[in-house]
């Protein structure tokens, strides 16, 4: 009974959380490149549960009678109408019941990663990815990746996201677009390199501005924005603002100290876990939307709470029955 109880209550336990997920994702049903969270549910270890004890001391099924060693004393055989799918009255074979489940628990909230519908802007710092790959921003915490290629230029000419994170170039540094160059004229290539008029990019000095000079009729590449892919779908883990930080190794353990065991080095830095080129590209005037489908979410939800409230019940079931039983217990003794 109590095994019961705490079954229920684990898948009381399990769908909250779904829940939580479900509800994370309809709120970001409009955020520009976001991942939906799914939950990966897994089983606890079931239980074998075999039948003890049909027989006490070799001759009590229930009613009194004398010891028996086989089958025949007790005036039975294989065949009688004991032998019910399986289940017999034979003293020597106790079969198997079955499994029994123990409940179940969230073992990884993991993201989908598939396309998000795309979007035309028309705004010349809008970047949607078509495929694999993530934008290298530089915040506060260190580097980290997005999928969000809402960018802007500031006043001083960096390119930025909402939050005012630089986007990086494939050197780390980030990307100034020349004072005197219309948006207009900025052309992003599908593999991230960004094309300005001009021959040469120099700081004026009247201005105190950089600016392109030379053949305005040229084009020549200002820089080439990092945009990176990861071989292990673990290689990084949401950290928040739809932002992505990288991990290196599967539990999400932050970079590798000096003084590892060459055998931990060794796994901390697979390569799958470490950023390379990506094999997506990049969609200039666009942005990727969230592949987060609301009447799916909904969906799930509304099946989410029915799989609660089933649980519920069972829970409440259990705990009348086990106050019934001490109840009765406590009748009996008196």
């Amino acid at each position: 009974m109590w095994r019961g109880l705490y079954t229920a209550a684990t898948g009381m336990i399990s769908e909250a959380k779904r829940t939580d997920t479900i509800a994370h994702n309809l709120a970001n049903a409009d955020t520009t490149g976001y991942k939906k969270d799914i939950t990966v549910h897994k089983e606890f270890h079931n239980m074998l549960i075999q039948r003890v004890n049909d027989f006490d001391q070799g001759g009590i099924l229930g009613v009194a009678t004398p010891p028996f060693n086989s089958l025949a004393e007790l005036g039975t055989s294989k065949e009688d109408v004991t032998q019910i799918k399986g289940f017999t009255a034979d003293p020597f074979y106790r079969p198997n019941i079955g499994q029994l489940g123990l409940g179940d628990y969230i073992d990884e909230i993991a993201v989908d990663y598939r396309q998000g519908a795309l979007e035309s802007t028309g705004n010349a710092y809008d970047l949607a990815i078509v495929g694999e790959g993530f934008f290298a921003l530089q915040t506060p915490d260190g580097v980290r990746y997005s999928r969000n290629g809402a960018f802007f230029k500031n006043s001083q000419g960096y390119l930025q996201d909402i939050r005012g994170y630089n986007l990086l170039d494939t050197q780390g540094n980030p990307i100034r677009i020349p004072a005197n160059i219309p948006d207009s004229q900025v052309s992003i290539t599908g593999n991230g390199v960004i094309y300005v008029p001009g021959n040469l990019v120099q700081l004026n000095p009247v201005t105190n501005r950089w600016e392109a000079i030379g053949d305005m009729d040229a084009r020549q590449p200002l820089a080439q924005i990092q945009f990176v892919e990861f071989g292990d779908r673990l290689a990084t883990q949401k950290q928040g603002d739809n932002l992505y930080y990288l991990v290196n190794d599967n539990e999400g353990n932050p970079p590798p100290m000096q003084g590892l065991d060459q055998n931990v080095q060794a796994r901390l830095m697979n390569p799958d876990m470490q950023p390379r080129p990506a094999s997506g590209e990049l969609l200039q005037g666009s942005l990727e939307k969230s592949n987060t489908a609301i009447v799916y979410e909904m969906v799930e939800l509304i099946h989410n709470q029915r799989m609660y409230e089933a649980n519920s019940k069972a829970v409440m079931t259990q705990d009348a029955m086990l106050e019934k039983s001490v109840n009765s217990l406590g009748s009996l003794n008196g």
